[in-house]
């Protein structure tokens, strides 16, 4: 294979990531981003630079590049590096892999932060509840209260405007703990991926992978409100199909989501969580209730099943709280 500089080396590998890989955008920036520092740091500018590199340098790149990162960085980095050079050498672009034995940082286990049964209940109550009394005071990212389209500016609280996104608030709460789709999915959502008769939503996981994710009656409920009494007010020329609307008509953003589940977990006074606590939430609950751990899986679109498999440690955890409670000398 016939590569020459540093940026044709790098271009390449990550083209043959994005066709042969399904990798999303975002990781293959950020592989890109690694490897290129890697290069830098090692000097190559060029294939013959390349083929001089042995793992005594990439160990001496690691020890310089670690202080001050997280391990979970680090194994990122690792990742990416051990990968370009695995590539390289399978293209013949090396005659061996230097970075065939770099060993992966070992990264703590931590458990996924989730809400009990009762505390995701209260949530999603307290969400339906605003919605219902038009209670919400949505805010911007920018921390204060979002504006509206032209007909409904000019509204205070209880306004239809106000009305309108507690509709969505609670539409997206509900949707988010229900089906367990990550925050980028949600975002994602056109109105023609939502089959509210069957309660489906297909959605658009990492790598463009597609997958059918049921949702409840609850959450059914909340989105049937949201579209039929709130996305129509707010809803304009920018809004084509998109499920979930900011305040201005376009698509709503994923720094709104995130503040919006701030703020709901506030108001029902549980502790304080994101989407993707939501997330986590979902599957524990889905495990607790029985659920089989490969159909967990396929809901969260998870590729692996080890990701998944660490949902039964969260299980087991609050397995044994509840144990310790009831036989607190056991």
């Amino acid at each position: 294979m016939a590569v020459g500089d540093r940026g044709t080396l790098l271009g390449a590998y990550l083209s043959w990531l994005s066709s042969n890989r399904g990798l999303s955008g975002n990781t293959r920036r950020a592989y890109g981003t690694d490897i290129r520092s890697c290069l830098e740091v090692l000097g190559v500018e060029n294939t013959a630079d390349l083929s001089r590199v042995r793992i005594d340098d990439l160990r001496a790149w690691m020890a310089r590049v670690s202080p001050g990162r997280s391990r979970a960085t680090m194994a990122r980095r690792v990742v990416a590096v051990r990968g370009f050079f695995a590539w390289a050498a399978s293209h013949g672009v090396l005659q061996y892999d230097p970075a065939a034995g770099l060993m992966t940082p070992r990264i703590p286990v931590d458990l996924p932060v989730v809400l009990t049964h009762a505390q995701a209940e209260r949530m999603m109550d307290a969400a339906d509840d605003a919605a219902g009394e038009g209670r919400a005071s949505p805010a911007g990212e920018n921390g204060r209260r979002e504006s509206a389209p032209s007909p409904l500016r000019g509204g205070g609280p209880g306004s239809a405007a106000d009305r309108a996104l507690a509709l969505r608030d609670a539409a997206i709460v509900e949707l988010l703990y229900a089906s367990g789709m990550r925050v980028a999915e949600l975002v994602g959502l056109d109105v023609p991926d939502v089959d509210m008769g069957q309660r489906l939503a297909r959605v658009t996981g990492k790598g463009n992978r597609q997958r059918m994710v049921p949702f409840g009656a609850p959450a059914a409920a909340t989105l049937d409100g949201w579209l039929s009494r709130g996305r129509v007010l707010i809803a304009g020329t920018g809004s084509a199909e998109a499920m979930f609307l900011g305040a201005r008509g376009g698509r709503i953003d994923q720094r709104v989501v995130r503040r919006i589940v701030h703020d709901a977990a506030r108001r029902a006074g549980v502790p304080d969580v994101g989407p993707h606590a939501l997330r986590h939430s979902a599957a524990t609950h889905m495990l607790d209730g029985g659920a089989d751990l490969r159909e967990v899986q396929e809901l969260l679109g998870h590729s692996s099943l080890t990701t998944t498999q660490r949902y039964t440690h969260v299980s087991m955890e609050a397995a044994r709280r509840r144990y310790d409670q009831a036989f607190p000398r056991a």
